[in-house]
């Protein structure tokens, strides 16, 4: 049984292409879907959703979480496990219902994660029947880079983003990630954000921008 998302929307009513945020741990779909604003003028044509995760966060309470963190929350591997199966199933259900009420097809949809909502955005989009635009993944990891290939089905295009600064997810996680990524036959770009925390530089969303009108065929 799926858990349905709760979703913040911005842009036209009838896009062209769809882009989905999935926000970070303790954070909500509000902290990304701030993004739109400076993306939205180079994207014309292009909703953009923002979901709250599924559960509340252990670790503040005014913001929630894809899974568990049993080194920050004393939660159990089990119950981080149970999670992230049951957020993939959340995740791929909310998908599927933004494509049949925008009227568009997956590969005019492109995720957009940030930390563990980048870990998600890894886990769901190789896994989904039909291919989608893309994934763009600020600071984040794969959760099990030796068990990737295990049930992927479609190979879209990912953008990994990563702070050389960053105290949270360590900044080796990107490369570790693109090398288990191209292995399993992904087309995989790296770009480093340089004197950067856990966080999304200027620099770094205006490459993920580029990447983004690429996949999603802007030309304007």
């Amino acid at each position: 049984m799926t858990r349905q998302l709760k979703s913040q929307r911005k842009g036209p009513q009838k896009p062209e292409s769809v882009v989905v945020f999935l926000h970070g741990y303790g954070a909500d779909g509000a902290d990304l879907l701030g993004l739109a604003d400076p993306l939205s003028p180079h994207l014309p044509g292009t909703a953009f959703y923002a979901p709250d995760a599924p559960e509340p966060c252990r670790n503040n309470p005014m913001g929630y979480q894809w899974f568990p963190i049993p080194w920050m929350d004393g939660s159990s591997v089990e119950q981080a496990r149970a999670s992230v199966e049951q957020s993939f199933h959340d995740i791929n259900a909310f998908l599927d219902k933004v494509l049949t009420d925008e009227g568009i097809k997956a590969s005019r949809l492109a995720l957009v994660g940030f930390s563990q909502g980048t870990m998600m955005s890894l886990e769901v989009a190789p896994r989904r029947d039909k291919e989608l635009a893309g994934v763009v993944g600020f600071s984040g990891r794969l959760i099990d880079p030796d068990g990737l290939e295990k049930g992927i089905r479609t190979h879209p295009p990912i953008l990994l983003l990563h702070g050389d600064q960053d105290p949270v997810v360590p900044f080796d996680s990107m490369a570790v990630a693109a090398a288990a990524l191209e292995k399993a036959n992904f087309d995989v770009e790296t770009y480093v954000m340089k004197n950067t925390p856990h966080g999304i530089s200027p620099d770094g969303l205006s490459r993920a921008l580029n990447f983004l009108r690429q996949r999603l065929g802007v030309r304007t």
